[in-house]
């Protein structure tokens, strides 16, 4: 590849930013990345009726989040600007005058039309290999509109201006838009414009091989976002969604997948969506963020709970024990909240289970003397002195377990729970231990 690499992604701003478009513009981002390329960021905007300044943000978060930059576009700048359709006008006049004077183009009820050349086209892609279209036929293949009666340019025509304009040099997109490639591959040739390279990568299809709807799970970017995906994760899901590298790996970083990248390797056949899948990635991923990291995607979700931490060096030590149960960072309010106020709620159901033995009052009782007894505030001493407590009793240490638990905790799932009572100090220990008898045992 010895001329520049340019690739565009260039969604329209109807509304939000759909899985399939992250995915288009992810495999643009990679390819230009591997290749020490240019990413454009091209905003589609022609479309009045549809097109709002709220679902351009949308598309920018949700590239932002990804961590998708582009090296020009909107913010970013660049020499082939403006990089939206809407502020484009002048060019698209002067390539539609060109077209006019050459007789590629004839009026029919106020819109104007593309005479095709009526041929056969071939397409050469990199991902579906060489495919004849034959245009020959006007009533298979009517002349396509590049401009309507209101004077408003149809897709195809600015598609093919803004590619020559800004010197893209491949062009990757979705499989749906195989079939526009001829017309468009017309429109270069009689601009007199080398066309780009093509590689139309496959759909992502439901499990059941229907076509994501905005309405489907994990159709939309946003949904990921609010529910604690983290960018990471949801980049390597949507990196092996019709690409792979080859050696059966599944967890990859972002280096890796630009270092491996190719598109020799994107699959033929459809890719299928499988959100269960993403869920576990995310989970893998989360295990292996820094914890620096991990706390400032969880902060957001925190502050949205109402979970007053305090400071990094409260939160820190608390994330660090309960991280491996968490599989979205929605879920870290729930995990840490009875870390941080004496006012946790007990889970009934839990109280029942824990609670029913008729000694576990006098257990708890015997339990806090020997934790009063711990000489140091440390897991180890503190598992220790309940396996004391628990051959006192003559007893198993599980039937200690689940009661202390859900006396300083109010619920049965958790971290270890001789890390939480570390964190959670003697003190804190001893008073929960002391209200659950009070407020929920005695209640029983």
């Amino acid at each position: 590849m010895n001329s520049p690499i340019r690739v565009r992604f260039a969604p329209s701003p109807t509304g939000y930013l759909h899985v399939g478009g992250a995915r288009t513009a992810l495999f643009n981002w990679l390819f230009a990345r591997h290749h020490a390329g240019k990413f454009i960021l091209r905003i589609e905007d022609t479309d009045k009726a549809r097109n709002t300044e709220e679902a351009v943000q949308v598309i920018l978060d949700g590239l932002h989040w990804l961590g998708l930059d582009w090296d020009e576009g909107p913010g970013a700048g660049g020499d082939f600007g403006p990089y939206f359709q809407s502020q484009r006008e002048h060019l698209y006049e002067k390539h539609f005058q060109t077209l006019l004077a050459a007789g590629h183009l004839y009026e029919d009820g106020g819109a104007w039309r593309f005479r095709s050349l009526r041929q056969v086209v071939t397409v050469h892609d990199t991902v579906c290999g060489s495919i004849d279209f034959d245009l020959s036929n006007p009533e298979t293949h009517p002349d396509m509109t590049i401009r309507r009666p209101d004077g408003s340019w149809i897709f195809h025509f600015v598609n093919v201006v803004d590619d020559i304009e800004m010197q893209i040099s491949h062009v990757i997109r979705g499989e749906d838009h195989l079939s526009n490639t001829p017309k468009h591959l017309e429109l270069f040739k009689a601009l007199g414009a080398t066309p780009p390279a093509y590689a139309h990568i496959p759909l992502i299809l439901n499990k059941d091989g229907s076509k994501m709807s905005k309405r489907d799970a994990g159709a939309s970017i946003t949904g990921y976002m609010e529910s604690g995906y983290t960018p990471s994760a949801v980049r390597n899901y949507l990196s092996l969604l019709g690409w792979s590298p080859k050696d059966n790996r599944e967890l990859l970083t972002l280096e890796e997948t630009v270092d491996l990248f190719d598109l020799s390797k994107v699959n033929r056949k459809n890719a299928h969506f499988d959100i269960d899948k993403c869920l576990w990635l995310n989970s893998q991923h989360l295990a292996k963020t820094p914890l620096t990291q991990f706390r400032e995607e969880c902060i957001p979700f925190l502050a949205k709970a109402g979970v007053h931490y305090g400071s990094a060096e409260a939160l820190d030590p608390i994330l660090e024990i309960v991280r491996e149960k968490i599989k979205l960072l929605s879920e870290v309010p729930s995990w840490v909240e009875y870390f941080f106020k004496e006012d946790y709620a007990f889970d009934p159901e839990a109280v029942k289970k824990a609670f029913a033995n008729p000694a576990t009052a006098d257990r708890i009782g015997l339990l806090s003397a020997e934790f009063e007894e711990c000489p140091e505030w440390k897991a180890g001493l503190i598992e220790a002195a309940l396996k004391q407590t628990a051959a006192k009793l003559e007893a198993k240490p599980n039937e200690l377990l689940l009661p202390t638990r859900v006396a300083v905790s109010g619920r049965t799932a958790g971290p270890n729970l001789f890390a939480m009572l570390e964190i959670l100090g003697k003190g804190r220990v001893l008073s929960r231990l002391k209200n659950a008898v009070d407020t929920q045992i005695h209640q029983l």
